[in-house]
């Protein structure tokens, strides 16, 4: 008898999202499926040229749907499991649907297809490396695993098109909030000679290291660390202060702002300090920010309700 899994579906206000994932999460649930009608349709219409069909049923099944998926064994074990992923969720009712373990191992990878970004990049899911690349571009191979979305948000987009237009072959890159790597991986292939990350989720590094050795890439050329650099004077030594011709935040604007007063300190003299993450309505704020800490904002990007900046010393 084939292994069967239960795909377990909660349906839950927008507003509410980060708050079901946290208690998920805290409850032992890593695996999860964040789906939001905009980012998805937002996917889908950016890149409906590289999809061999649309899926109209499933646009159709996502309007007005914000939810939470996961999966766990459909047995008494699993449903032991579920129970214990559910506590102090009790408000919501779950929707489970029984899959055979082939359908759940690639159910969820149709929501992938390679993603253009900027003029050169290329991001991959890695089960369709070997398939053809754009010439001119280079390709990023990333294990998306049960996260919707990696690569299409505009935020990363933003921030990996100023990126390949001021990265120089050789530079040291330092990427703050690293998360999975993405950025500091696309810098390594780009032409960078050295990235380092930081961020402060501990589990970053093993998400990120798996990231690069996707893409030939080993800890001789990308180094981690786990902290905040905001309060970590330690950790703030190790990064390389004045030796970073890049250095990223694509985080949000609160964190941004009081690591404007910082970034400077890890720049060369011609260096450059790119952020993203800034939601529409605080862009001026993180500017201003920017500006009375010394650098001057050489370029602003806007895109779905999103903002990045290129600023220089």
């Amino acid at each position: 008898m084939d292994d069967r899994w239960l795909e377990v579906t909660l349906p839950v206000p927008a507003d509410r999202l980060n708050r079901v994932c946290d208690i998920l999460t805290a409850n032992g649930m890593a695996g999860l499926v964040v789906e939001e009608e905009g980012d998805f349709l937002r996917f889908l219409e950016q890149n409906r040229q590289y999809w061999d069909y649309v899926d109209e049923g499933l646009a159709q099944r996502m309007k007005g749907a914000s939810r939470v998926k996961f999966y766990v064994p459909d047995n008494e074990e699993g449903r032991r499991q579920l129970r214990q992923y559910l506590s102090g969720l009790e408000e919501y009712e779950p929707q489970t649907v029984s899959l055979r373990e082939e359908d759940w191992a690639t159910s969820w990878q149709k929501y992938y297809q390679p993603i253009p970004v900027g003029r050169r990049v290329y991001i991959v899911p890695d089960w369709m490396r070997g398939q053809r690349v754009p010439e001119g571009r280079v390709p990023l191979y990333l294990n998306p695993g049960l996260t919707f979305g990696t690569g299409a948000h505009p935020t990363t987009q933003l921030c990996l098109e100023l990126l390949e237009e001021v990265l120089r072959p050789g530079d040291r890159v330092l990427d703050l909030g690293c998360g999975s790597g993405i950025l500091a991986i696309a810098a390594l292939a780009l032409g960078a000679s050295q990235a380092v990350g930081v961020d402060i989720d501990p589990k970053a590094a093993d998400v990120a290291f798996e990231n690069a050795a996707l893409n030939g890439i080993g800890p001789d050329r990308l180094s981690v660390y786990a902290g905040d650099v905001l309060t970590d004077k330690k950790l703030a030594a190790k990064l390389g202060p004045g030796q970073n011709r890049v250095v990223l935040a694509n985080i949000v604007a609160d964190v941004i702002i009081p690591l404007s007063a910082k970034a400077g300190a890890f720049l060369t003299p011609d260096g450059v300090f790119l952020t993203s993450g800034i939601i529409d309505g605080r862009q001026e704020e993180v500017k201003a920010a920017l500006e009375a800490n010394g650098f001057t904002v050489t370029k602003h990007l806007e895109r779905g309700g999103w903002h990045a900046f290129q600023a220089r010393q």
